[in-house]
């Protein structure tokens, strides 16, 4: 590997010793995170910021507690896919209701540490005896207690366990749940820290995945559910448990709307939950009685083609007991809110998270002006008028409490993070990352009649005049933008581009932030509108730049993105040279439900004129292969499962395609330990080849 790749290797791609995960606690008073001690250091400690006295503390320092780390427990495992997490050391924590106690999992054993703060020290953390390797540890309002999971069962410590032996999985969420539809967990403490919300899990009808990781084979081979397109789903259900009383079951026509896609108190005599029909073309928000059970409809959202996900922030109640929703404009042009069922915003703004009340008004992230830029907002809760709080070039970002805000804003020059406390004064949380190495100014244009976002990078002290190679690299699928004004995604783009390539990025009609309308526009059909779009903003850029040489056009993608790479080279040979495709879904009937069904619909319900399944698997496009292609796979993927790379590879050599085909031992979805670019120097070698 060059200096390029091996420095991002061993920094993580630029994120070890920056800080991250923040949480305010005290009322506002300390600022809670997560930071290595450097740019070469994996291992995440647990840090706060108290601005009372504008010190930063270590509470717990991973390498201390466990000195020689062991395998990480499954579900620890998981839930850090879940969460994109490549960091070390501590991976996530959980804080009591006053915000002065933390608690973490770290390698299946538990712990927890205080702080008062106000220049008193620090106490040390202690760990906290367990039934077994544990995850997910939440404690109640005070600290004194703490649920957890182990194995399939919810504990207390001190306590014990507290869900039944029913043979279900309770207190984590499901994988359609975390993976695809935003809720991460699966225990809720009441306000009061009496009572436990729970989510019992039942995957006895899904089908089994196994994996055999050459790469550890010490280890026994692994096993997990997996809700495949079409077929049964997890049941599940919430329970509230409390100690000395009958389990009550929360109860709705799970029949009707099997996805619980957000959970919580909104009282000690109240709970909110979010639910959603197979297809996600309805969601209910109800209100539960947590005494009963009995729940009761506040809202009801329906879309002809799917709901899009819930704005974060929302639902939420008002102080003045006004519900606060996500809604879209009509024709779609704006994602908005509304409140009590009334839009409160308009075309003008593409609200993406509302962060909470601040001054008396919502505190909300949202695109004005070009979708790579995000502004941070301060929106009159009853005309809807947005008063600008960060709104300059960049993505900005905010979390509030009691009057202190963490303001976070990232663009050409790097990422700045300030706190701002309620009687007006600021601090700067440290940042041990290792500098970004390139200052990356890409072309930003919007493209063809559908106003489709797109980005050039070119070597740096390129010479007009002087053809370059393509590389289109890009994502292409819903739910993730590619083209954001945030400087880290750039840096790869730029190394690319100085090993003598024009790089292309396009976020075709299909991915978020443009517009609902944009982004349905994937409806019942992933290839059509992906592989249309890319070719046209392509075209339309060779147009406007003439140093693009359209004769030498090289793709290459991961995940949705390698989907993208090798249906370029199998249909579009003619405008696509050579694609190198990453952990690839190349038929669609073997990805999860909650993702698949929600655009395509279910399988056993497509016309055979218009099977959108057939017409977006990839395999009967195997003897069309005229162009080299390079497959990549992690034999460890739990998200993209190797089956999908492999069945495609067998369709190929059964075809007599000649191709390559990069199986990795121990590789999970999210690449971890410098493989990413281990691969990327691979696919140089095979782009120089092929495009030379």
């Amino acid at each position: 590997m060059d200096d390029f790749l091996r420095l991002s290797a061993d920094t993580a791609r630029f994120t070890h010793g920056a800080p991250r995960a923040f949480t305010f606690g005290a009322d506002g008073r300390l600022l809670w995170f997560l930071r290595s001690t450097g740019p070469t250091d994996p291992f995440d400690s647990l840090w706060v910021l108290d601005t009372a006295t504008g010190t930063e503390t270590r509470l717990a320092d991973p390498r201390a507690l466990c000195p020689e780390p062991g395998v990480l427990p499954d579900a620890e495992r998981r839930l850090r896919e879940r969460i994109r997490l490549v960091a070390a050391g501590i991976g996530s924590y959980a804080l009591s209701g006053d915000g002065r106690r933390a608690v973490f999992a770290l390698y299946g054993r538990l712990y927890g540490v205080s702080y008062e703060g106000a220049g008193g020290p620090a106490a040390a953390p202690e760990e906290i005896p367990a039934a077994g390797p544990a995850v997910d540890p939440r404690p109640n309002a005070d600290g004194s207690r703490t649920a957890y999971v182990s194995g399939d069962a919810l504990h207390l410590a001190p306590g014990g366990r507290v869900s039944p032996a029913d043979g279900a999985r309770w207190g984590l969420a499901e994988f359609a749940a975390a993976e695809e539809l935003g809720r991460a967990r699966g225990h809720w403490w009441s306000p009061d820290g009496i009572r436990l919300l729970a989510a019992r899990v039942d995957e006895a009808a899904l089908q089994r995945r196994w994996f055999a990781d050459p790469a550890h084979p010490e280890l026994p081979a692994e096993d997990f559910a997996y809700p495949e397109a079409g077929g049964p789903n997890a049941q599940v259900q919430l329970w509230v448990l409390g100690p000395g009383e009958e389990p009550v079951r929360l109860d709705w026509d799970a029949g009707a709307y099997p996805y619980v896609s957000d959970a919580g108190w909104e009282t000690a005599e109240e709970i909110l939950l979010t639910v959603q029909d197979r297809l996600q073309q309805t969601v209910l928000l109800l209100s539960a009685d947590p005494a009963t059970g009995r729940t009761r409809e506040l809202s009801r959202t329906t879309h002809p083609q799917w709901v899009d996900p819930m704005v974060p922030g929302t639902p939420a109640r008002l102080p003045d007991g006004r519900m606060l929703t996500a809604a879209d404009t009509p024709g779609g042009t704006a994602r908005a809110l509304a409140v009590d069922g009334e839009l409160l915003t308009g075309e003008d703004l593409q609200v993406r998270r509302v962060a909470g009340l601040h001054e008396g008004g919502l505190l909300i992230e949202a695109g004005q002006r070009d979708p790579s830029e995000q502004q941070v907002l301060l929106l009159d809760p009853v005309t809807g008028k947005p008063a600008p709080l960060a709104d300059g070039p960049g993505v900005h970002t905010v979390l509030a409490s009691a009057g202190s805000l963490l303001l976070t804003s990232a663009g050409t020059d790097g990422i700045r993070r300030t706190v701002r406390t309620a009687d007006g004064r600021a601090f700067t949380p440290r940042d041990l990352s290792q500098p970004l190495p390139h200052r990356v100014v890409p072309v930003l244009e919007r493209v063809t009649e559908h106003g489709v976002p797109t980005a050039l990078v070119l070597p740096r002290g390129h010479v007009p005049g002087r053809r370059l190679p393509v590389l289109v690299d890009a994502y292409g699928g819903p739910g993730h933008q590619d083209i954001s004004a945030e400087p880290r995604r750039w840096q790869a783009k730029q190394w690319w581009a100085d090993q003598g390539f024009a790089v292309v990025t396009v976020d075709n009609r299909g991915t978020p932030y443009v517009s609902p309308a944009f982004t349905h526009a994937m409806y019942r059909g992933f290839s059509r509108v992906t592989l249309e779009d890319q070719v046209a903003a392509l075209h339309a850029l060779g147009d406007r730049h003439p140093d693009l040489d359209l004769g030498r056009v090289g793709v290459r993608g991961w995940s949705y993105g390698g989907y993208l790479a090798a249906m370029a080279v199998l249909r579009r040979p003619d405008v696509f040279h050579a694609a190198a495709a990453g952990a690839a879904p190349t038929d669609f009937r073997h990805y999860d439900t909650a993702y698949t069904e929600r655009y395509l619909g279910l399988p056993q319900e497509q016309p055979p004129s218009h099977d959108a399944y057939a017409r977006d698997s990839l395999v009967p496009d195997a003897p069309k292969l005229t162009r080299p292609l390079l497959l990549v796979t992690g034999l460890a993927d739990d998200n993209v499962h190797p089956s999908h790379t492999l069945r495609l590879s067998q369709a190929l050599t059964d075809a007599g395609r000649p191709h390559q085909l990069l199986a990795l031992p121990g590789v999970t979805h999210m690449t971890p330990g410098g493989t990413r670019e281990k691969i990327m120097a691979l696919e140089l070698e095979f782009f120089r080849r092929e495009l030379a």
